[in-house]
């Protein structure tokens, strides 16, 4: 049976959310695949022969631990993602007035990420958190036409990934995989594994880090 463990991970350091710490827990993973929310490109092999060469580590936090955990037994990384949401997510953001109640929450999730790392991200907290900035940042933005677009966007980017996960596995064989992606994305694709695992039937365990 292959299984494969999902981690929610973030893109830049933040205090014990760092690189040496997901190599660590990757470490005790010992994946033979490593799925990331990453694009073909986001890796280059101008960045890998940097690596190779001089040592130089990737700006993304979750390529620098898999540079890193390459010290440690080989893998083989895929990137599954075919587009990018930076615009949609920029205009979202860019969208949303100054609040000091939203601030507040951000704050709470930066500093508890910083103090507790990827335990955090991973736990019930981490994920009921996220939940409660998204409905409020919602509340911020309701009557935005583009929030509709926005919603059907993310929808595509996250079934995306997962398809582009169950397409690798029809084509290769192996026992024991991870999959990173960001936090924002854990709770939507928490729900989504069972019913891809349903449609596509190839005997693949989802296991989610942290419950």
């Amino acid at each position: 049976m292959t299984k494969i463990n999902f981690i929610s991970t973030r893109h830049k350091k933040n205090g014990k959310c760092n690189a040496d710490n997901l190599c660590n827990l990757l470490e005790i993973q010992r994946p033979e695949v490593i799925f990331l929310e990453a694009l073909e490109t986001t890796y280059s092999q101008y960045d890998s022969t940097k690596f190779s060469s001089f040592r130089v580590y990737h700006h993304k936090l979750e390529i620098e631990a898999l540079q890193k955990l390459s010290a440690h037994f080989s893998f083989e990384y895929v990137p599954v993602l075919d587009n990018e949401l930076t615009n949609l997510f920029d205009k979202k953001y860019d969208s949303i007035p100054e609040n000091n109640e939203l601030k507040a929450m951000l704050f709470e999730f930066s500093n508890l990420e910083s103090i507790e790392g990827f335990e955090f991200l991973n736990s019930a907290k981490g994920m009921a958190l996220h939940s409660k900035m998204r409905d409020f940042e919602n509340s911020l933005l309701l009557g935005e036409e583009f929030l509709k677009t926005y919603d059907v966007k993310l929808e595509e980017y996250e079934n995306s990934m997962i398809q582009n996960i169950y397409s690798y596995c029809k084509l290769n064989s192996f026992k024991k995989g991870v999959f990173m992606c960001g936090s924002a994305h854990r709770e939507s694709l928490i729900k989504k594994f069972e019913f891809f695992e349903s449609k596509e039937n190839l005997g693949i365990k989802w296991e989610v880090f942290g419950g």
